[in-house]
């Protein structure tokens, strides 16, 4: 039986470590945006981001996620604006989240405040592919013949950064949504996330950047903590720990394609601690990131000759 007891399954033993209804990533360090609005357009620059995770592979039905985010500043009213789109599998269930962001933007001494909010639609879908074993009985919140729900989602949160420290908090689902159709209701969450950018000494060829995510939903809270050593602002090895999940690994790779751009590429692999690593081989995860900076074209004055009025 490939899609209830494996989702069911998935579901359960991942409530034990947090009972979080969102896709989570190991690489959330490049995924600030999804989670807090605030943080749109505040590079400066005009960035695309695309994350792609295969979780606990070796599982029928195991969770699949895609995310695309793109932001760029408006520099002329000091804000940024920003664009998520999700789109996630776990067994039967298939999602889809897309967010709208907006953060205004006041400089406070060498970096930028971002106050964010997020206004965006979530969808849910059940598909009609259910088995249920000899002996057991089905469940009536299950809809034998599939079914599918939408509703409104609501965020907002604070930005600080600066050349060497980044931090933010942020809520969503703050609207705290019910999809009937699909027996579904959504929890509101909470984020605490912060990095640093340390520079050995003061030698910008090593740099070792510390972070970490706190991840909570009122009741049960998880943390993600990451430490990466950037060589020569062009290659990046790391560890990142995920209470009461797992341990992984990250390499990435970054160079200048112009002198006004930036392409990241990263990779990380979950080992998984929890009751899961009897029967899961881990977790891939890939990262692609783009940014560039928006060159204002200059101003181009005319003057007519006083002999020609």
């Amino acid at each position: 039986m490939r899609g209830i007891i494996t989702a069911a399954f998935c579901a359960a033993v991942a409530s034990v470590s947090f009972a979080q209804q969102d896709p989570q990533f190991t690489q959330y360090m490049f995924d600030r945006l999804s989670i807090n609005p605030a943080v749109a357009g505040t590079s400066g620059q005009l960035c695309g981001t695309l994350l792609l995770r295969q979780q606990w592979t070796g599982f029928d039905g195991a969770p699949k996620t895609a995310l695309l985010n793109v932001q760029a500043p408006i520099t002329r009213i000091s804000s940024g604006v920003g664009l998520s789109v999700y789109l996630d599998e776990l067994g039967q269930q298939k999602s889809t989240y897309a967010r709208f962001h907006y953060s205004f933007h006041r400089k406070i001494g060498a970096g930028k405040l971002g106050i964010g909010l997020m206004a965006g639609m979530m969808s849910h879908n059940l598909g009609n592919d259910w088995q249920a074993t000899d002996g057991v009985p089905g469940d009536a919140a299950i809809p034998g013949n599939g079914n599918s729900d939408m509703g409104w989602d609501l965020a907002g949160g604070l930005y600080y950064v600066s050349p060497t420290i980044w931090a933010g908090i942020s809520s969503t689902h703050l609207t705290e949504v019910e999809l009937r159709n699909v027996s579904i209701q959504q929890r509101r969450h909470y984020f605490v996330q912060a990095g640093y950018d340390w520079k050995l000494k003061n030698d910008p060829k090593y740099v070792i950047q510390p972070s970490v995510l706190m991840k909570s939903d009122g009741t049960s809270t998880q943390f993600d903590i990451t430490g990466t050593f950037l060589y020569n602002n062009m290659v990046w090895l790391g560890v990142s720990y995920r209470t009461e999940d797992a341990i992984a690994p990250l390499l990435g790779y970054q160079f200048k394609p112009t002198p006004k751009s930036m392409l990241k590429i990263g990779y990380s692999y979950d080992v998984t601690t929890s009751q899961l690593k009897n029967y899961s081989s881990g977790s891939h995860e890939i990262m692609l990131n783009y940014c560039m900076t928006i060159v204002k074209p200059p101003d181009v004055e005319r003057h007519r000759g006083v002999r020609f009025l």
